[in-house]
């Protein structure tokens, strides 16, 4: 499994497999929020794992919004506050996934800049400049420093 950890408790990877469940298990993994419109495969969402399923296309066309951001957020600092670990991924684990691990890092009181700059140094592979990428996760700092909320 191609799996980076960007803290203690926050993970990202590039699309795991139910066979990995036993792995995430170990590192305290109990939050799978995945960002393809594929379903979570049934080991990552099977007990004790649960799965978030956020659906969005990787595409400059079609920027992830702040509203999915800000709900993906909100779930896995749940799970942080109570001690679980949490995995995002996506296909490659280069945009989707990088950029929820960036908007939690900032909900936890990083800099969009500290965050890209973290989570690309704990995946190289991490593309958070990519220009679509890195205005999701700006849009979604002034959000969440504001308290704005944007609604699908």
């Amino acid at each position: 499994m191609d799996l980076s950890a960007i803290t203690d408790t926050l993970y990202v990877a590039a699309r795991p497999q139910s066979a990995d469940a036993a792995e995430l298990t170990e590192h305290g993994v109990r939050l799978v929020l995945n960002m393809i419109p594929v379903r979570t495969p049934r080991g990552l969402r099977t007990a004790p794992l649960r799965a978030c399923w956020l659906p969005w296309l990787d595409s400059a066309m079609l920027p992830l919004p702040t509203w999915l951001l800000r709900r993906g957020t909100r779930v896995a600092l749940q799970a942080m506050g109570s001690n679980e670990a949490v995995l995002i991924y996506c296909r490659e684990g280069r945009h989707r996934s990088v950029a929820m691990a960036c908007a939690i890092l900032i909900a936890q009181g990083m800099s969009a800049e500290q965050a890209m700059a973290h989570v690309k140094g704990a995946r190289p592979i991490a593309d958070p400049t990519a220009p679509h990428v890195e205005s999701a996760i700006r849009r979604f700092e002034a959000s969440w420093k504001t308290g704005r909320r944007e609604h699908p």
